[in-house]
């Protein structure tokens, strides 16, 4: 055939056509080559958080006033009555050490420790028992309607622990036996009624607890608790409206009276009450004068436990008050003379 001659064309009149070779297309990126700034161009950024709408106007505005701020807690006020003033020195420096306690007062004998404890109305009351003038225990019945009282002292006997228990002490710590923390928790705890004894004490209070009925009253070594037989002279004191009016000096305490006394007092016949040895100890606090609370810390029992025992203690002696029940516990009481109304 002729090298000019065309292809026929087909029955629709258009040259036959053959399809291109097939060839593979090249890569096209996904993401737009940079170029001119246009639509096609712009990358998408993610989207903003929002902000908060503030607050009624403003961020730092809040619909409820600010808090106040809690109030430092009340250090705990201390009384520190001994006839050392290296003692004294030394606690001051420990208990006014910590940041809780406060040392508010010193005393060198029990009537400055009285004076002191009603002027500055003390959370404790340290207390040794030997001092000069009016001792601890002479003092300690006035001091206890205060301020709770920690016996603190180099005196171990088991007759003065007793006493000083009987009396309404909340403890009773001899020297040498505690560290300065146990001193310091004892002190904390004595405030909230909590009773603490070192091993001389706890000894002494075992051996009564065993036997199961009060122990027999003996005269105190050196004479203590008897100071206040004699009033001495008359001390000034703040007057306190919840107070009775008399001051120390115009008191005798029950120890002294025990001590000393040597009338003829009729013996009375305490079996026909028929009281149980818990009633029997509970009465005879009674009439040494001890307060329902005192009661409740001297035996280790709730003030509520004490007061069914006094109810039952009434209505055994058929007496209607505690004086009354004194007087015939004590065979005071006049003779068939019945309940009085």
């Amino acid at each position: 055939m002729p090298d000019d001659v065309s292809p026929a064309p087909s029955r629709h009149g258009a040259a036959a056509h053959h399809p291109a070779p097939q060839h593979p297309s090249p890569h096209i990126p996904l993401t737009p080559a940079p170029g001119p700034a246009g639509p096609q161009h712009t990358a998408i950024q993610p989207a903003p958080t929002p902000t908060p709408y503030p607050p009624f106007g403003g961020p730092t505005a809040s619909p409820f006033p600010p808090a106040p701020a809690a109030p430092a807690p009340a250090r705990l006020r201390v009384v520190v009555a001994d006839d050392n003033p290296v003692v004294r020195a030394g606690l001051g420096v420990l208990l006014s050490g910590r940041a809780d306690i406060e040392v508010v007062a010193e005393a060198a004998d029990g009537r400055e420790a009285y004076e002191k404890t009603h002027q500055y109305r003390p959370d404790v009351v340290l207390l040794d028992v030997r001092m000069p003038g009016v001792d601890g225990l002479s003092a300690l019945p006035h001091l206890v309607g205060i301020a709770p009282v920690l016996m603190l002292t180099y005196s171990r006997e088991s007759e003065i622990v007793h006493e000083a228990l009987r009396l309404g002490a909340g403890g009773y710590l001899v020297h040498g036996e505690f560290t300065a923390d146990q001193l310091v928790q004892a002190v904390r705890d004595t405030k909230d009624g909590r009773a603490h004894f070192t091993a001389t004490a706890a000894d002494a209070l075992l051996a009564h607890m065993r036997q199961g009925t009060p122990p027999q009253r003996v005269p105190l070594p050196e004479g203590l608790g008897s100071a206040l037989t004699t009033p001495p002279a008359p001390m000034q004191a703040p007057p306190h409206p919840l107070e009775n009016s008399e001051s120390l000096s115009q008191l005798q305490p029950p120890v002294g009276q025990s001590s000393v006394s040597g009338g003829s007092a009729p013996t009375p016949n305490r079996q026909q009450y028929r009281l149980s040895s818990r009633e029997v100890e509970v009465m005879d606090l009674i009439a040494s004068g001890m307060s329902n609370q005192q009661i409740a810390a001297t035996c280790f029992i709730s003030e509520k436990t004490v007061k069914n025992h006094i109810n039952r203690i009434f209505t055994k002696l058929h007496s209607a008050s505690r004086s009354e029940a004194i007087a015939h516990w004590l065979g005071t009481a006049p003779r068939n003379t019945g309940r009085q109304s």
